[in-house]
């Protein structure tokens, strides 16, 4: 949980994600498209992948991917984020995380 957290705290806005899921691919691309750039952690390619997707559960997230942390604090999955561009939070946030200067 201890590195779960060094992770989530070091960059402005992280995704956990799987190369295998469809809608991981969607959120990177929301991301990428309002040129941010995201540190992205593929939890089916990189070591201990599957302990940090226990940790995420352990935290609550279902499912645990994608899941995305803005300035430090847990968003949610493709439904939270999708919410937050469509109910136009998401780009304040971002703003607000340093994550875009728009």
């Amino acid at each position: 949980m201890e590195n779960l957290q060094k992770m989530i705290s070091e960059k402005s806005v992280v995704i956990f994600s799987k190369n295998s899921c469809c809608m991981s691919h969607t959120i990177k691309t929301l991301f990428l498209d309002f040129g941010v750039n995201p540190t992205v952690y593929e939890l089916d390619e990189i070591n201990r992948g599957r302990e940090i997707e226990q940790a995420l559960a352990q935290l609550g997230c279902s499912p645990t991917v994608p899941v995305v942390f803005i300035g430090g604090q847990l968003v949610g999955g493709a439904n939270q984020v999708m919410s937050l561009h469509l109910n136009r939070s998401l780009v304040p946030m971002l703003k607000r995380a340093g994550a875009l200067w728009l």
